[in-house]
This record gives structure tokens, C-alpha cells and sequence, in this order.
């Protein structure tokens, strides 16, 4: 029969089958087929301290395995293709013991990449599993099952049920709540900047005044602010000096996977769960000029290494496209800062440096195009010249004041070429040193200084990375199970701890302060790497923490006092005679009764109710009851009085019709509230679903007739058509501008 090849994904199974002859048969083990049970610990501690894993295949891998082992016994050879980081290891070393092979008598084949070129290498030079990382992942399994399965009963008996604990998790939320705290506990402090304009419209800032150099928060008040303002309106100005520097922007480097989860999160608005499916179809192949391949080289990695062919490719394209002058004399190698690097060989890249994004466009879909140019701009950045800039700084003295203007100009765009600069140059005037200038204008400005920025999901990875806490595999699905476990609420792109968050983490900062220390978990990691490396044996880094940590837990059982989030009163509900309960909310404690959501009585702790929500003269149009106005995140609205059995609910003000047809269906636009703010869709929704994010104009797009919307963007105010096949685009003139550009959250760190 065929030589066997297996791989984990069947997307995968089927670009390498493109690649090889009849002699192979590429089948796929759809991820793991062996992993302990999950209704029970399935570890067993032996008396000598050594751990056994007791791995069993679930009831859905079955048939799987089954047609691996018919396939297996027919097949003239194995070989084992899965990913090669641990995990990838950890799945061929279970593959071979689920079909009844020694792990180390199979073929194991690696590659970066999934191209005919990259499978036929790997072919010609097979090795061995390497066992010591399948070690290094037993190892991180079973330190995960022994902290959750101990921990988590802990915290759910003496908090709330449901709740779970984790190595990487627990720490990481450590962190969100930290920064919870730090804003909480911000005192803002009051000051001032003040700012010039000087003739020919130069802008300035305050620089010295009587001596002193100026910063952020100098000017701490109103008194001095005004005492600057009066001087400096006093004084005559001269040029003092200008001075031209030329400064060089360094090329960013490839990108590894927490670099690509955070550039996608800020510039494409994907979520690292996101970015990671869309780069695994990348991966595993997808359609191009030349058929179906992998077009990126694997995306979980924390290396920033790049093969030799690769560049030799890329410094071709560059100066066949770009031209000499954008070519760096020698090729540009990077080296990770990131702690541990060690899960994969080679950044993130494209397989093909001429799939240009040009030509990637008629066979990606959308997201798959954005990640794509996304990844092959930035590989061809990091070989490309520095960019060059001119920056201006312009000083004007007083008796007493001096400001500075700064200006730029950019000399040679470099690698800004592939990926873009947006900043225009700000040029200063050509003016003589010693030349009188009149200050026109000075404006004084009080400003509060502003709590630390929560963590959106792109700078909480950063963070996580700098703290050597999880590694590629585990940040995207580390913020996951922090929003299944309620743990956090992600608002506007921005990270809220819940108030159980704050509960647990109070409990393991006192209990279990390794759990939510990120030195020790970073060293943890730093230990998995030294298994991995050989030079460390597992069970012992399993043995150093079992003893400790189970003394902890026993410990806990008997002497932590419970901080349950629902404690009874000993009192009865006054309408349905349940018992009432002390529960913890997002604004506080409050009593409520025991038999929600059948009874919804509620008071605060001092015994006061809610007040009840104001009724109204407008009758439900669904079910005829009255409506009542309720309050919400967004504000008040209108909701059924049956609710929960009518879960009707309107704006309170009625939405904003327009005198403009619906495109699709002729029926009336309104302008409509989301949580992601206002929009404009058709009032015979879900009849018809058009809807856009820009107010629809009466005015006719003039390239292809079809609807104009005016949108309110981060750069501006732009009318654009709505057909994805035109391009027109123009600014708002100045007299119909609607409101100020938005700002995008993500940015602000």
C-alpha cells in the first residue's frame, strides 16, 4: 500500500495530497486523539512521586483512530506530520500510541511551511519524535490539570460555583485587575500647557520661562499659567535658533505571533482568536495563481529568524520593483528579545514573495486578504532601507519666555514605501537667526492628568509577552476563557475585570500568591524550555510543585473563611416567602431573593427597593401590555412590562427617519442606537437588512449612480459609495462637516 502521512487538520491533509504522487495518502487525526479524561483528575501520583498520565481516546475520536489503525497496518510506512512546536509534538507521539506504534520508531517530518518544495525537504530528511518535548507538554498538561482540578472545586466552594483557576489564566487576570485597581485608585493631577502662534501661523508650545525648562506637569496651576501669559505678551521675540537634524526610522522586524495579534487588533480590528483562524487557512493552504498551498509559514512562533532563500527573495522583488536605493547593502537578520524563544525556527512570512497582494486579491476572501498584505508588507519591510526624516526645531526667545516649534519633513520613504506613512510634513519657515517675530496669539489650556488606559486585547498580549507568561499557543486562547469564566467583559475594545475577578484574585493573592505571580510563572515557563531543551527532568518540575502546592490546598479547605458572592440573611422574601440572599453586583452588595428569576425582589443592604420603573401610555405592539421605561449602559429605553415572557423593548425616542429611500427595498431609513454607536439601517428590518455606518445621502455617487453615505472616520469626513465595486471617495467640504473625527481606543497605548 501508499506510505501514510498524518497530519492534524484536514485542510492541511488536502494541500499537501496536491503536492505528492499516487505512492502517498495524507489523512488527518483532526487535532488531539488521545488527552486525560475530563471527568476525572487522570493523574495518579505513585509512591515513589512519579506521575502518571492516564490519557484516554474520547467516545467522538473513535472512528478516527480506527481508520488510522487500518490505514497504519496497511501502509508500508508511517510518517507523523504535525505542527513543530510542542503541541505539534505532543500529537505525533499520541498518534503513534493510539495506532499501536513506537513513538520512536515512525518517520517524523517538519516543515515552516506547506509548499511543494517545503514537504519534499521534509521527506528526504525524516527524524525521530523528540521526546523531550513531548515531555515539556506532558509537563505543562498536567501542572494545568493539577492546578485546575485542585484549585478551581476550592474557589467554587468558597465563592461561587463555576469558577476555575489556572496557571496562565489566573496571572493573567492578576493583571487586568491590577490595572483596575491602579485606575481606581488615580488622584488626577491639574496642569497647564500653553501655547503660541507667531507670525507666518507657527504654532509653538511654552519652553522656558525665567530659567526654568518647561514640562508636562511644570505649570501646576492657574496662577502660574497666567503669570507666563502675561509676561510673554510683553515681551518681544526673536529667533534664537533652528536646528535641522536628520534621524533615520529603523525597519520593523517580521512578525511573530503576539507582533501579528497586536498590529492585527490595531489596524485591522481582529481579535487574536480571529487573527489566528484566519492565519491557520493561510497556513494550511488556500487557493492561488499556481493552486492550492499555504501562502504564510506557521503562525505560532516567538522566533524572529528568516531562512536565507527567503530573503535572497525578498532583496530580488525589492530591487526589481523598488529600485536599488531601497536596498540595504547587506541582508537584515533579527533577533527575538522575547523570553524563551524557542517554540518554532522562522518569524511569520509569506511562502511566495511574488503571491503579491496584488495578485492575492482575486483568490483570498476579505479577511484572509487584510492578514495577508498585512504579513507580506511587513516581511518586505524588514529587508528594505530606513527611512530617512528632517526634523525642525524652532526656538523664539523673550525677556522671560521662550517657546518652541517643531516641524518634519520626510527626505526618503524607505520601507515606508510597502507599508505607509500618514503623517504630512510640517515645515518651518526659513527664518535668520536674530530676526524679530510678533507672537499673535497665546492660548492656556488646563488639562487633569489621566488615569493608566485599560488593556485592550492587543497590549494585554504585549504585556503578557514581556512577563514571559504563556507562550505563542496560549495568549489568544488565555483571553478566551477569561471571558467564558465571566472573569472579564471586553466594553468599546477595552478589558473590565468583573467583580468576581476581584473576589478570586483577593483569595489567591492571599492563599496561593505563586498562582497570580507572574515571576513565577514566567519561571515556570523558563523550566518547560529547560525540559524541552533536555536538560531538566519533567517529573521533577511536576514534583517541586505538587508537594507545596497540595499542602496549600488542604490548608485551604480548613482555614479560608468564605467570601461566597450569594450568603444567606436568615430572612424570608416578603412576596414569596424564599429564603434572601447577600449577593455582590457590579455596583455592590445588595439582597436579593433566592428563588430568581421566578421572584425578582431586591432591596439594598438598608432594606430600601429599587424604585419601580416609571409606566407609560404606550402599549406593547407585540403581546399589548404597557410599556415602562427602563435605564441601561446606553441609556433609558423602552421595554415590555411582561418581560421576561415579552421581551419586547424600543428607543424611547422614536429613531430619526430620512427623507431618503431604502436602496434595497424602497422602505424608510432610520437612524438607529448599537453598541458600537449610531448607524442607518432600513425600517423593514429583518425583511430587509441594509444597513450602513455613514448617513445615507440624496445625492447620486457620480461614477456609477448608486447611494452616497457621509462617514465621520479617525482622518476625517468622507462621502463614499456604497458599492464595493466603485471607489469613489472625496472629503466633506468644510460647511457640511457633521462632527469631530473618532478616535480608535486602540491606539491610545
Amino acid at each position: 500500500m501508499k506510505n501514510l502521512i498524518i497530519v492534524e487538520s484536514p485542510a492541511k491533509a488536502r494541500t499537501i495530497s496536491n503536492f505528492l504522487g499516487k505512492e502517498y495518502k495524507v489523512v488527518a487525526s483532526k487535532g488531539h486523539i488521545r488527552d486525560l479524561p475530563k471527568s476525572s483528575f487522570g493523574i495518579t501520583v505513585e509512591e515513589d512521586g512519579t506521575f502518571v498520565p492516564k490519557y484516554s481516546i474520547p467516545r467522538d475520536v473513535n472512528p478516527t483512530v480506527k481508520e488510522l489503525k487500518k490505514l497504519a497496518k496497511e501502509a508500508e510506512e508511517v510518517f507523523i506530520a504535525t505542527d513543530e512546536d510542542r503541541e505539534g509534538e505532543a500529537i505525533g507521539y499520541h498518534i503513534a500510541m493510539a495506532i499501536k506504534k513506537e513513538p520512536e520508531s515512525l518517520p517524523r517530518i517538519v516543515f515552516h511551511e506547506i509548499t511543494k518544495t517545503a514537504i519534499q525537504h521534509a521527506l528526504d530528511n525524516p527524524r525521530k519524535i523528540d521526546m523531550d518535548s513531548v515531555n515539556a507538554q506532558q509537563a505543562r498538561r498536567l501542572l494545568d490539570r493539577i492546578v485546575g482540578y485542585k484549585l478551581s472545586p476550592l474557589l467554587a466552594s468558597k465563592i461561587q460555583k463555576g469558577l476555575s483557576a489556572g496557571r496562565v489564566q489566573s496571572s493573567s487576570l492578576k493583571i487586568v485587575v491590577d490595572r483596575e485597581r491602579e485606575i481606581k485608585a488615580f488622584k488626577p493631577e491639574e496642569y497647564w500647557t500653553i501655547d503660541g502662534l507667531f507670525e507666518k501661523d507657527i504654532d509653538s508650545a511654552i519652553y522656558e520661562f525665567d530659567g526654568l525648562k518647561i514640562d508636562k506637569l511644570t505649570i501646576k496651576n492657574e496662577k502660574m499659567a497666567m503669570e507666563i501669559v502675561q509676561s510673554a505678551t510683553k515681551e518681544n521675540f526673536v529667533v534664537e535658533s533652528l536646528e535641522k537634524k536628520e534621524r533615520k526610522s529603523k525597519t520593523p522586524p517580521p512578525f511573530m505571533t503576539s507582533t501579528l495579534q497586536q498590529s492585527a487588533s490595531t489596524q485591522l480590528g481582529f481579535s487574536p482568536k480571529k487573527t489566528m483562524m484566519v492565519a491557520q487557512k493561510l497556513y494550511e493552504g488556500v487557493k492561488t495563481d499556481k493552486g492550492n498551498m499555504g501562502v504564510i509559514t506557521y503562525m505560532r512562533t516567538d522566533s524572529l529568524n528568516l531562512a536565507k532563500e527567503a530573503v535572497s527573495s525578498a532583496r530580488e522583488h525589492i530591487e526589481s520593483n523598488f529600485g536599488k536605493e531601497y536596498l540595504p547593502e547587506k541582508a537584515k537578520f533579527y533577533a527575538s528579545k522575547s523570553k524563551g524563544a524557542q517554540e518554532a525556527h522562522e518569524a511569520i512570512r509569506p511562502t511566495m514573495v511574488e503571491f503579491t497582494p496584488l495578485v492575492a486579491k482575486d483568490y483570498l476572501n476579505a479577511d484572509e486578504f487584510k492578514l495577508y498584505r498585512l504579513i507580506y508588507n511587513r516581511f518586505l519591510a524588514c529587508q528594505m532601507t530606513e527611512a530617512r526624516l528632517e526634523s525642525q526645531t524652532l526656538l523664539f526667545k523673550g525677556e522671560k519666555s521662550t517657546f518652541k516649534a517643531s516641524g518634519r519633513k520626510l527626505l526618503f520613504d524607505g520601507f515606508y514605501r510597502v507599508v505607509g506613512y500618514n503623517e504630512k510634513d510640517k515645515l518651518l519657515p526659513e527664518l535668520k537667526k536674530g530676526q524679530k517675530v510678533i507672537l499673535d496669539d497665546i492660548k492656556p489650556e488646563q488639562h487633569f492628568t489621566e488615569p493608566p488606559p485599560r488593556y485592550n486585547e492587543a497590549s494585554l498580549i504585549k504585556k503578557l509577552e514581556s512577563l514571559g507568561i504563556g507562550r505563542p499557543s496560549t495568549y489568544a486562547p488565555t483571553i478566551t476563557i477569561l471571558q467564558t469564566r465571566k472573569y472579564i467583559e471586553i466594553e468599546k475594545k477595552r478589558i473590565h475585570p468583573t467583580e468576581v475577578a476581584f473576589t478570586v484574585i483577593e483569595m489567591l493573592e492571599e492563599h496561593f500568591s505563586e498562582i497570580v505571580d507572574s515571576a513565577f510563572t514566567s519561571n515556570m515557563e523558563s523550566e518547560l524550555d529547560e525540559v524541552d531543551e533536555g536538560k531538566l527532568d519533567w517529573q521533577k518540575v511536576l514534583s517541586d510543585f505538587y508537594e507545596p502546592f497540595m499542602k496549600k490546598i488542604t490548608d485551604g479547605k480548613k482555614n479560608i473563611q468564605s467570601k461566597k458572592m450569594a450568603i444567606p440573611t436568615g430572612e424570608m422574601c416578603p412576596k414569596c416567602d424564599s429564603e434572601l440572599l447577600r449577593r455582590k453586583g457590579r455596583y455592590g452588595e445588595f439582597i436579593a431573593c433566592s428563588n430568581f428569576p421566578k421572584c425578582k425582589y431586591t432591596t439594598d443592604l438598608e432594606g430600601n427597593a429599587p424604585p419601580e420603573p416609571e409606566k407609560t401610555d404606550i402599549m406593547c405592539d407585540k403581546c399589548g401590555s404597557h410599556m415602562v421605561i427602563k435605564d441601561s449602559r446606553r441609556g433609558k429605553f423602552l421595554a415590555c412590562s411582561s418581560y421576561p415572557k415579552c421581551k419586547n423593548a424600543q428607543p424611547l425616542v422614536p429613531p430619526r427617519e430620512l427623507d431618503i429611500p431604502c436602496p434595497k427595498c424602497g422602505s424608510k431609513i432610520l437612524e438607529k442606537e448599537g453598541k458600537r454607536g449610531k448607524f442607518f439601517g432600513c425600517a423593514d428590518y429583518p425583511k430587509c437588512r441594509f444597513i450602513s455606518n455613514g448617513e445615507p445621502q440624496k445625492e447620486k455617487c457620480p461614477e456609477c449612480g448608486d447611494m452616497v453615505v457621509h462617514k465621520v472616520l479617525k482622518t476625517g469626513e468622507v462621502y463614499e459609495c456604497i458599492s464595493k465595486k466603485c471607489k469613489y471617495k472625496e472629503r466633506v467640504p468644510a460647511d457640511k462637516l457633521k462632527g469631530t473625527p473618532k478616535v480608535d481606543e486602540q491606539t491610545k497605548d
